[in-house]
Formats: C-alpha cells, sequence, structure tokens
C-alpha cells in the first residue's frame, strides 16, 4: 500500500488554482501505476519514490513540471530535448493544463516502466566527461540572494554550465548598484519559475 506524505497535500493546496488538478492527477496516476509508491519532499518539491526516486512534480506561478529521474533510460534522447522543453524540469516541458500531458495509458506505461527500472536496480550511465570548462565565480551576494528563495536555487543549481554563465554575467556585469540589485531581483523571480536567462527568445 502507497504511503502519503501531508506535505505534499500542503504544497497542492498552496499551489496556484490551475496547477491543482494536474498536481492531483499525476499524483493519482503515481499511485495507480505503482501501487507501493512512497511521496515525499525533497528540495521543496514533491518526488516519489519506489527502490529509489521514480518521479517527481512542481507548480511554479504559471506552468508545473513533472519528470523521471531515469528520464534518458525511459525516453533515449528525443523527449525532452527542444528549446522549449529545456525551459521547465522534466520532460514534459511547460505543464499548464491536463491536456499538456500524455494521454493516461502512455503515462501509466513510463511510471511502470520507471519501477521496473527501479526494481532492476538499473542505474542512469554517467555522462560522458564533459571538456574542462573555468569554474564559474559566484559572488557572495548571488548566492544570499539564492538562499532567500529555495525554488529559485534549485533552478539555478539544476542549471546547465551556460545557463549558469549567462545569469552570473548579466548581474556581474552590471555597471552600477543598483541597476545589480534590479537584475538579481528580476533573476530570482525567473529563477523561482524555472527560467533561463534568455527564456524570452526560446521557441513557443
Amino acid at each position: 500500500m502507497g504511503k502519503h506524505d501531508p506535505r505534499i497535500d500542503a504544497y497542492i493546496a498552496k499551489s496556484a488554482d490551475f496547477a491543482k488538478p494536474i498536481l492531483n492527477h499525476l499524483r493519482k496516476l503515481v499511485h495507480a501505476a505503482c501501487p507501493d509508491v512512497e511521496e515525499t519532499m525533497k528540495w521543496s518539491f514533491p518526488h516519489f519514490l519506489h527502490k529509489g526516486i521514480l518521479c517527481s512534480m512542481a507548480s511554479f506561478k504559471n506552468h508545473c513540471a513533472f519528470g523521471f529521474w531515469k528520464g534518458a533510460l525511459i525516453f533515449g534522447k528525443t523527449k525532452g530535448s527542444s528549446d522549449d522543453e529545456k525551459q521547465a524540469m522534466g520532460q514534459f516541458g511547460r505543464i499548464t493544463a491536463i491536456s499538456d500531458l500524455s494521454d493516461e495509458k502512455t503515462l501509466t506505461g513510463y511510471l511502470k516502466e520507471a519501477a521496473r527500472l527501479n526494481e532492476a536496480g538499473v542505474k542512469v550511465p554517467a555522462k560522458p566527461k564533459a571538456k574542462e570548462k573555468n569554474d564559474l565565480v559566484v559572488p557572495d551576494y548571488f548566492v544570499s540572494a539564492l538562499k532567500t528563495n529555495k525554488q529559485a536555487l534549485v533552478t539555478f543549481e539544476s542549471f546547465s554550465y551556460s545557463h549558469k554563465k549567462e545569469y552570473l554575467e548579466w548581474i556581474t556585469e552590471a555597471k552600477g548598484e543598483e541597476t545589480r540589485q534590479r537584475r538579481m531581483a528580476t533573476a530570482i523571480e525567473w529563477m523561482t519559475e524555472g527560467k533561463s536567462r534568455h527564456w524570452k527568445y526560446a521557441r513557443c
């Protein structure tokens, strides 16, 4: 029998009205596909566990996100590769309605495959070692600002090297203190919504 976490009830209750049916729908499907699933909160958003992390979901101001921990093994490199989908966590891009998701049968298949992979102890292949890059220097004021908003911090830490660098350069190259603070506030707002620095130019 699966285990429900009251913290997830509270998370859904505090989410935007558009997000509540999406999160409830996903939660119901996860439990139906994997009856022994356990719920927990990690990095300030809901995760589902079955012999390891199965999947997670999150809600933001204008969209939701849903993704599988071992998505690379379930979908290969085909899903979650477009510029638009990279603007949100998970493999389903920016979810604003249940209709943005795959149908129930398809999602259930993904969930059962994720459970099977965990039960079999299959590991995600290690990523090829990237070419050496200069370490990013994150100023103390940038770190302090991120720590005031857990979701922004989670988003920043999940970004690729280039996405982190874009934000850092934009803020550190500000010519005045007022401009820097204004950019920092905007960056925190965007990252809270899971957005990269140049999200406005992403393909719709």
